[in-house]
């Protein structure tokens, strides 16, 4: 079951407020103008105005997915990482009605991050995998670097690419050339980093415990 999602007020950082909620929650969210757009894993992926975060309301949906984990968006466009598809490439320019216009199935992709004509897919078998999505109706591998843990995280910063990666911690990948990602540092984490990401000089790491 999921809990209802919410929106935050963090004008005031020491004193957050919830202002409004929607009826469904998910596993991801990504903001972009006034949609929001929630991964909610076998139940596809909705498009919530949030135009009036007292009163968000959902306007779209699709279940041309099979388990939508993480998504991101940069411009008409939506990344959906697919655990079972891959990456699913959706044209969100109208929010009622995404539309899929491209796939690359990669497996177990778990997040994905989206820099410039690439999008970076943290695959939980293969590591991080690079995507040129210069035309999103054709996406297809450049490169990938397959690290030592199991990828459930990613975010680029630059040239670098940062990979929560499980029981190997935080994983700093090189993606300056695409089709050639190499690995430049490492951080062991002190439990199992699931997500991550980065403002500035810093990046911020979710870790999970299990015992």
């Amino acid at each position: 079951a999921y809990l209802p999602g919410e929106v935050i007020d963090v004008s005031n950082p020491p004193n957050p407020q919830r202002v409004g909620s929607f009826t469904n929650g998910g596993w991801d969210v990504a903001v972009s103008g006034n949609y929001a757009y929630l991964a909610r894993g076998t139940d596809g992926l909705e498009v919530i105005d949030v135009s009036n975060p007292a009163n968000p309301q959902r306007v779209g949906v699709t279940f041309d997915v099979d388990k939508c984990w993480r998504v991101a968006v940069e411009g008409n466009y939506a990344y959906v990482a697919d655990e079972w598809y891959g990456l699913v490439v959706f044209d969100v320019s109208n929010p009622a009605n995404p539309q899929r216009v491209g796939r690359y199935f990669t497996g177990g992709a778990q997040d994905v991050a989206v820099s410039g004509n690439y999008a970076f897919v943290a695959n939980d078998d293969t590591g991080l995998q690079v995507i040129d999505v210069s035309n999103p109706a054709r996406p297809y591998r450049v490169g990938f670097y397959n690290t030592t843990g199991s990828a459930w995280g990613v975010a680029v910063s630059g040239d670098f690419a940062y990979v929560a990666d499980y029981d190997a911690g935080l994983q700093v990948i090189d993606v300056s050339i695409p089709f050639n990602p190499q690995r430049v540092g490492r951080y062991e984490t002190n439990l199992f980093a699931v997500d991550v990401v980065v403002s500035g000089n810093y990046a911020y790491v979710a870790e999970l415990f299990f015992g």
